[in-house]
């Protein structure tokens, strides 16, 4: 549990409340269509606002680009470490997004030279992954799985692929067998949903990623785990299953509905629906512009403020939470004012966040290898692919913080 100080009261209930209409960032209208959301957040409030995360919990959405740049490059004022929000009292017990706010001893929530310290051994770790063997190893899983529905002419897109090949490539990396990946798939995403069951499935995801650790002390390998585990940096094994918990919950979430949402543009659009039979030129384009329009990660919490301080002049006071809206950063009229205007090549996107806290650059190659990999051998062998159902019919996923389909189910000629 987190250590909270007894007489710190929700005063940021009040101060953020008083500022008027509060959206709710939960709820059937933001899951459906959470752009809208943002551009009537921002025509109301600006660039920084006030919103209510699921149950009720005060936070501050920053929907500025200038703005998220401004916070996540300045951690004297803006921290990582969730002790000092001011609104846990607040916050319920079996809240959904506990096991992603609340401070864990782990790079996520450590600040500093600590932070440089374990940030820097999982960047190493992850560093050493081959990428040509990584690729070929993708290869081999995506046509495994093609293989299951490629003759019955129709398939399920996100369950049956998308949500299933992240998993099985990271398993490998992370030296655990096949046969979990499916299990730990639908942990992971339901960690990262609405409702009580997000807390149970974290704890059954750390607690395998426990036993993992203590696997890999008896017998270590040539994977993720036993590289942190030897790394100089010493971290401490019983410290580590948080880290790699971390690691893939970011690593099947994020590139499972980067995968997802790419495939839907190139469905839907008729820029990239030319061109699906001979689909890898516009591959990069397309993972390029998902990144943009609709980032697999929208929001991310987060931030707390170290002192009072004023951002695009809201008071911010010491303590309160502050969600970096990354989704609406992407499509700031103030940085891009004509939509899809110049984001071919651009890779300036908020996607990854920035900053000592963003996301590590071999995490980032690792994520790009395996949805340009996937996608290209889908391409490959089932060229003729089309919706099953009309698009506005395609739902998503409820959270505040991933933006992915619930199912994306297509036909084609049977193989």
């Amino acid at each position: 549990m987190v250590e909270t100080n007894p007489e710190v009261t929700p005063a940021s209930l009040d101060s953020l409340t008083d500022l008027g209409e509060v959206v709710r960032l939960y709820g059937p209208r933001f899951q459906n269509e959470p752009a809208v959301v943002y551009r009537e957040i921002r025509r109301k409030h600006g660039p920084v606002a006030p919103v209510l995360l699921e149950s009720d919990v005060p936070a501050w959405l920053v929907l500025g680009y200038r703005e998220v740049l401004h916070v996540t490059s300045n951690p004297q004022i803006f921290g990582r470490d969730s002790r000092r929000w001011n609104a846990w009292a607040a916050v319920p017990a079996d809240w959904a997004i506990r096991p992603y706010a609340e401070y864990q001893p782990c790079s996520v929530f450590t600040e500093g030279d600590e932070h440089r310290r374990r940030g820097g051994a999982l960047s190493d770790a992850l560093a050493a992954v081959d990428q040509f063997e990584l690729r070929h190893d993708v290869e081999r899983i995506a046509d495994g799985l093609i293989d299951f529905f490629a003759s019955s002419g129709k398939a399920d897109l996100m369950t049956q692929y998308a949500l299933r090949l992240p998993v099985l490539a990271i398993a490998r990396l992370f030296g655990l067998p096949d046969a979990e990946a499916p299990t730990l798939a639908a942990d992971i995403a339901t960690s990262a949903d609405e409702g009580e069951e997000a807390v149970r499935a974290h704890q059954r995801v750390v607690a395998r990623m426990r036993r993992l650790v203590e696997e890999k002390q008896e017998r270590p390998g040539p994977d993720y785990p036993s590289r942190l585990l030897a790394h100089p940096a010493g971290l401490p094994p019983e410290e580590i299953p948080t880290d790699l918990f971390l690691t893939m919950g970011a690593a099947q979430l994020t590139t499972a509905d980067w995968m997802g949402n790419t495939l839907r543009l190139m469905l839907t659009d008729d820029r990239f629906s030319l061109n699906l039979s001979g689909g890898r030129r516009s591959v990069g384009q397309a993972l390029n512009e998902v990144l943009w329009e609709e980032t697999p990660t929208q929001n991310f919490v987060g931030r707390w403020a170290i002192q009072d301080t004023r951002l695009a002049g809201q008071h911010i006071r010491k303590g309160d939470a502050v969600v970096l809206g990354l989704a609406a950063a992407n499509t700031d009229p103030q940085v891009r004012p004509a939509s899809y205007a110049r984001t071919s090549g651009n890779h300036a996107y908020m996607s990854f966040s920035h900053g000592l806290h963003g996301c590590p650059q071999p995490a980032r190659e690792i994520a790009e290898a395996i949805v340009e990999t996937a996608i290209e051998v889908l391409l490959d062998r089932l060229p003729h692919i089309a919706l099953a159902v009309p698009e506005n019919e395609l739902q998503w996923r409820p959270s505040v913080w991933m933006r992915g389909l619930i199912s994306l189910p297509v036909v084609f000629s049977p193989m």
